[in-house]
């Protein structure tokens, strides 16, 4: 039986390779997962990864295992992820997608790539903060609490900004109603 992450975090900790190579196997695909939803592109998701992958074992000097490791590690990647956004956004006011164009010239159906370039291009509208709580709700499936305590906030706090995605969503498509 393979130990659990927060032994094997414990483990690396202390200078243990074998563990934190294990840790980083088993999580690569959640860290690249998130990273994707946040960011956008496999590229940026890919980078981050590998940046992530590097910086995980001073990172896991401030692991104290009052959580689980996957929610401290979701909070670790999604911090990063949203430093990404900022830092890009204050270099760049203008961002190029959410997703990769390449995914849209492959969609089957025009309809499926239009509901997607619309979903991209709402999703860029959105601020760091409430693209990265849609990732961890829809695209990981957290329930509204797991958020919360992956981001530190409230439950209620993520509700809220879960109604103000569903509002934004909304306002948008009746202005693309009306043009």
């Amino acid at each position: 039986m393979e130990p659990d992450d927060e032994t094997l975090a414990k483990a690396a900790q202390g200078g243990d390779a074998a563990a934190f190579e294990t840790l980083v196997t088993r999580h690569y695909d959640l860290i690249y997962r998130l990273g994707f939803r946040i960011l956008g592109t496999r590229d940026a998701a890919q980078d981050l990864a590998q940046d992530i992958c590097a910086a995980l074992p001073a990172k896991l000097r401030g692991f104290r295992g009052k959580a689980r490791f996957t929610t401290w590690l979701f909070r670790i990647v999604s911090n990063a992820a949203i430093d990404r956004i900022r830092r890009r956004q204050s270099r760049d006011k203008a961002l190029d997608g959410w997703g990769e164009i390449t995914q849209l010239a492959r969609a089957d159906d025009a309809q499926k790539q239009q509901e997607t370039a619309w979903l991209h291009q709402a999703m860029n509208r959105l601020t760091p903060e409430l693209r990265q709580t849609v990732a961890l709700v829809l695209s990981e499936e957290m329930t509204h609490a797991e958020a919360a305590r992956v981001l530190d906030l409230s439950e209620g706090t993520i509700s809220w900004r879960m109604s103000e995605v569903k509002k934004m969503l909304r306002q948008m498509a009746r202005e693309e109603a009306v043009e």
